[in-house]
């Protein structure tokens, strides 16, 4: 790998992670009654996503449908495979729990994704209209209708967002 590549690598990892983060500081701008700082921080997040888009391209890691999709369960299965349950063992010995806790809802929505991915892989091109709701506590990602309760964090209905 080139240098550059190792840096275009770097970039995109780290505009991601501007956005996210300005994203989730515009959320707290607007609970906090700061509108106009909400609408700077969402600003800059566009703004890191242009860029972490453009590096990607750079990357060549965007492809076509199916490659991506490939990709994003290959993505999904390393982390509830590998990374996460490494990270879960690591928190517990530390007894840090608000670490385990995260550690552990996002390693099971992987598996969800990974399966959603597949799916839509293995019936590419006959894909019904399917909607799509998302747990804002643990990430839950679930077809068609929010649960009553979410089955891995157990949160309301209210909690889930649906995604357009």
């Amino acid at each position: 790998m080139s240098k550059t590549e190792k840096n275009l690598q770097e970039a995109f990892a780290g505009e991601s992670q501007a956005n996210r983060k300005y994203l989730a500081f515009a959320k707290k701008a607007e609970e906090e009654g700061f509108s106009q700082i909400a609408r700077l921080f969402r600003a800059a997040a566009e703004a890191e996503t242009v860029h972490a888009h453009s590096h990607l391209r750079e990357l060549n890691g965007v492809k076509g449908t199916k490659e991506n999709l490939a990709a994003a369960i290959s993505g999904e299965s390393h982390e509830f495979q590998s990374m996460y349950p490494q990270m879960i063992a690591d928190a517990e010995a530390e007894g840090i729990k608000g670490a385990l806790r995260s550690f552990t809802y996002a390693n099971e929505v992987e598996k969800i994704h990974a399966d959603l991915y597949q799916k839509a892989l293995d019936t590419i091109g006959k894909n019904p209209e399917t909607g799509y709701y998302v747990c804002q506590v643990c990430g839950n990602t679930v077809e068609n209708e929010a649960p009553d309760e979410c089955p891995i964090c157990k949160a309301p209905k209210k909690m889930f967002k649906k995604i357009d």
